[in-house]
C-alpha cells in the first residue's frame, strides 16, 4: 500500500481538482481518497483559546489499588 499526500487548494467555485501521479502498476485498481481541510491559523488559534483555562477543580491522583501478586512465569 502506497500513501501519497498532496496539498491543493479548492477553487473559487468550491471545486477541488486533483491530478495524482500513479504508476502503470496501479492501473485498474481501486483507491481511497480522504479529503480533510487544513485549519487556518485563525481557526487553530480560536480552538486553542476556546479550550485554554477550561479545566475546573484540582488535579488529583486517585488512590492506588493494591498490586496483585502473580505466579512467576
Amino acid at each position: 500500500m502506497q500513501r501519497i499526500e498532496i496539498k491543493s487548494r479548492v477553487g473559487d467555485d468550491g471545486v477541488l481538482h486533483l491530478d495524482v501521479p500513479l504508476s502503470a502498476d496501479d492501473a485498474n485498481r481501486e483507491v481511497r481518497i480522504i479529503i480533510q481541510t487544513i485549519p487556518t491559523p485563525e481557526e487553530w488559534q480560536r480552538c486553542i483559546l476556546e479550550t485554554a483555562g477550561k479545566w475546573q477543580g484540582e488535579f488529583e491522583r486517585p488512590e492506588q489499588v493494591e498490586l496483585v501478586e502473580r505466579d512467576p512465569l
